[in-house]
């Protein structure tokens, strides 16, 4: 997958996360729930972004970095308003697992990136 794909992928997720908000019961605890979920989730492409925009290999695993962070606190939301029963499990699994699946990639690109810093110092 590369970068524009994943930019457009991260939109999406960010798109199905307005969505989801948008759709919550007008309670208290959804309240909550919902502003911190709209936060993260739509931050994710985000930092993303401005990952693609770095000025160094550090600045890049920075970046990736906070968007693992945003993509793993979303969870953490969707996985609350399932507990609390605001939202079923099944209507959030798609989600969650693109979170999951967003989570492996940066992940996987911030290795490669320190992998491919570590060797270029070496020489």
């Amino acid at each position: 997958m590369d970068a524009e794909e994943l930019k457009k992928r991260t939109k999406q997720f960010g798109l199905r996360i307005i969505r989801l908000v948008e759709a919550l019961p007008k309670s208290r605890t959804a309240s909550v729930i919902d502003n911190q979920l709209l936060r993260s989730g739509t931050s994710v492409g985000s930092n993303y972004r401005a990952a693609c925009r770095r000025r160094s290999r550090p600045d890049f695993t920075s970046k990736v970095g906070i968007a693992i962070e945003e993509a793993d606190e979303s969870l953490y939301w969707m996985e609350l308003l399932i507990e609390t029963g605001i939202v079923p499990e099944e209507r959030l699994s798609d989600l969650m697992q693109e979170a999951d699946e967003l989570i492996a990639i940066f992940t996987s690109s911030v290795k490669t990136a320190r992998s491919n810093s570590s060797r270029k110092s070496n020489k």
